[in-house]
Order: C-alpha cells, then sequence, then structure tokens
C-alpha cells in the first residue's frame, strides 16, 4: 500500500503535517505507517519495512512503547537510500 505522490526515483512527497508511526518490531526491522495527517480520520497513506535512519527536517519525536512517532511540522519527501533504509528531508 502506497499512496504517496512521486517525487523523483526512490523519493516520495509527504504532507507537510504527515504523521509517521514506527514500530520497532523485535526481529529487528522496523515497519514505517505514514499518514497525511494526524487528525484526519482517513487510513494510512503508505506502509513500509524498513528503517528510518535520519530525519532532517523540522518535527518533533516523541518514544512510544513500541518505537516511536515522527511528527512533521513542514513539506518534506521520504527517500530511499537502499537496503531498506529511509530518510526524511526538507
Amino acid at each position: 500500500m502506497n499512496k504517496l505522490a512521486g517525487a523523483g526515483e526512490g523519493c516520495w512527497e509527504l504532507a507537510p503535517h504527515a504523521y509517521i508511526i514506527v514500530y520497532e518490531s523485535p526481529a529487528g526491522d522496523e515497519l514505517l505507517t505514514i499518514y497525511d495527517c494526524g487528525a484526519a480520520q482517513k487510513p494510512p497513506s503508505a506502509q513500509l519495512i524498513g528503517h528510518l535512519v535520519r530525519v532532517d527536517a523540522d518535527c518533533d519525536i516523541s518514544q512510544t512503547q513500541t518505537g516511536y512517532i515522527v511528527r512533521m511540522f513542514e513539506s518534506t519527501t521520504l527517500e530511499d537510500q537502499g537496503d531498506s533504509h529511509f530518510v526524511i528531508r526538507a
């Protein structure tokens, strides 16, 4: 399931108020669930298995019992770095 708008090869646009919920599994993988907005009452825009290795943008990161939540405050892109590693950049 990936309904994100493409922004080039291996790059997708994220909404300015996107929420990325990162579930850290005991096996070491992460499940990234991306919502356009935390307040929106709609299903996620994408779910990816991989690792969110860095966020280079204005955001708030809060820890949860199963991982963490990244709340974006500006328009960003999600970039695939290969080997299932992802970076978010403004």
